[in-house]
């Protein structure tokens, strides 16, 4: 499933336009400028009980390899994205 057919099912389950619905989707998901990015940016968590939170982790400097050719490299320091799936998603998934 893309957005714009995540949008689609939410304007049929929730009563809306799915212009509206698309607004939605866009203002909770877009990379750039939706409230998941923006919160994760801010190194801040987001929860949503029974599905999940969305987090980010530091990764540490290291030290690796070229695989073309053994030379060593260093790896920078980076921030990423993680989720953990809430209890009800994880039981629902399991079924």
């Amino acid at each position: 499933m893309n957005k714009s057919e995540l949008a689609v099912k939410l304007a049929k389950k929730a009563g809306l336009t799915q212009a509206k619905a698309a607004e939605v989707v866009d203002a909770i998901f877009n990379a750039n400028k939706g409230i998941i990015a923006v919160e994760l940016d801010a190194d801040r968590k987001v929860t949503v009980p029974g599905f999940g939170t969305f987090a980010t982790r530091k990764r540490k400097a290291r030290e690796g390899r070229n695989p073309a050719t053994g030379k060593a490299i260093k790896i920078p320091a980076r921030k990423y994205a993680t989720f953990k799936p809430g209890k009800t998603l994880r039981e629902k998934v399991a079924k």
